[in-house]
């Protein structure tokens, strides 16, 4: 049986999983201490470190919006080194340290390079991953960027009390020539079928966002917008309940619960389909989100911190396999981006809009609110693709027979 299964874990992808975990780990590495730099070289305001951790995320919609309309005329792996070319003179950026105009520059085109690889990669992904092992193979290579969520602050924080910044950034630039010199070896099968010039005359909405992946995209937008308050305000929470030595290991925990998991959940979907995977994924997380809401204790900290990854995780994993599978294989690329854009605006915009609720309710009360969104979302997929999972996988087959 397992013979005639079609190989997963092969060169090609596991080098661009590589490059994708990296490349995250740069974004996360940078994220946690960038805002201190700004304070510490330029004594920025809070707010202004605030934009300068921010600004990133503005970028990276950018680059992912136009990656996502010029990819298939350009070409997948061309524009994964041009992607990676750009992220490490963007990375080289930081070391001229002049004032933070230059810093706010140098952030917008990092996040903009951080689009454009991002998408490459993510496309690329999706390309070679074997049509029967879709949802299993695109949980695998998403879980590049969930272990980097715990390994990049941590090494941000370590690299923050035993070096300087400049180190800091080096091994930033070091990591992105790795990823360049690693992406030579890949290698991208040409596309079959039908060429997307007819398609790309004129002006069109759907030249820079695929709408068949746009129900899917928005139920992934509200569950990001929750998450991002766990990943913007878990240090402040921790300060405020005096956990902050257990917050330390909390995405760490979360990143543990993702691995454990998505074997078995990308193998589920392929199987029996999204249905079996997200409804169960929004009730892990709206629990995880309201124990979080009521932790006192180290124990329970860690417990949220698993939950909140069995839930986001496989929600973000399993929508991005949606957004891909319902996509034909010319405009996978547009498809990658949709999903990443709106992934990234509720990871960008959320600790934004939540920074003026969290005077009203505080910490806690906001992990309740948004436990019972993420609970609710459930409802939106529903109507965006649950409902229609049966009729989608039966246009998926056909498509692919075709």
């Amino acid at each position: 049986m397992n013979q005639t299964r079609p190989k997963l874990w092969t060169k090609d992808f596991i080098i661009v999983s590589t490059i994708n975990f990296l490349i995250t780990v740069i974004f996360y590495l940078l994220i946690v201490i960038i805002g201190k730099y700004a304070v510490d070289q330029f004594q920025a305001s809070t707010s202004q470190a605030g934009l300068v951790t921010g600004i990133f995320i503005i970028g990276s919609l950018i680059g992912r919006l136009f990656t996502g309309r010029f990819i298939e005329s350009l070409g997948r792996k061309k524009t994964l080194y041009i992607g990676l070319i750009f992220f490490i003179l963007t990375t080289l950026l930081y070391l001229l340290n002049m004032n933070i105009s230059v810093l706010l520059i140098t952030r917008l085109l990092h996040g903009i390079a951080a689009g454009m690889v991002g998408t490459a990669t993510g496309t690329i992904a999706a390309q070679i991953i074997p049509a029967t092992r879709k949802a299993e193979g695109i949980g695998y290579f998403s879980m590049s960027a969930a272990l980097s969520t715990a390994i990049g602050p941590f090494i941000g924080l370590y690299m923050t009390q035993h070096a300087d910044f400049q180190s800091i950034f080096l091994f930033s630039v070091a990591l992105g020539v790795i990823s360049f010199i690693t992406s030579i070896f890949v290698y991208v099968p040409a596309l079959e079928g039908k060429a997307q010039a007819a398609e790309n005359k004129g002006f069109k909405i759907s030249h820079f966002i695929e709408p068949k992946a746009l129900p899917i995209a928005i139920v992934t937008l509200v569950i990001a917008f929750c998450y991002s308050s766990v990943l913007s305000y878990i240090n402040f929470y921790a300060i405020e309940i005096d956990l902050v030595s257990t917050a330390s290991f909390f995405f760490l925990v979360y990143s543990i619960a993702v691995l454990l998991s998505r074997p078995f959940t990308g193998r589920l979907m392929d199987v029996k389909g999204a249905n079996y995977v997200m409804y169960p994924a929004f009730i892990i997380l709206a629990v995880g989100m309201v124990i979080l809401s009521a932790v006192n204790t180290s124990i329970t900290l860690l417990i949220a911190g698993a939950l909140i990854g069995l839930g986001f995780g496989n929600i973000q994993s399993s929508t991005q396999a949606v957004a891909v599978k319902l996509t034909p294989p010319h405009r996978m690329g547009l498809a990658t981006s949709t999903f990443f854009i709106f992934l990234d605006a509720g990871l960008g915009f959320g600790p934004y809009l939540l920074g003026f609720i969290i005077p009203i309710t505080g910490y806690s009360k906001l992990y309740v609110i948004l436990g019972v969104v993420a609970l609710v979302s459930s409802i939106l997929y529903y109507f965006l693709y649950g409902k229609k999972e049966h009729a989608a996988k039966a246009e998926i087959n056909i498509s692919n027979v075709a």
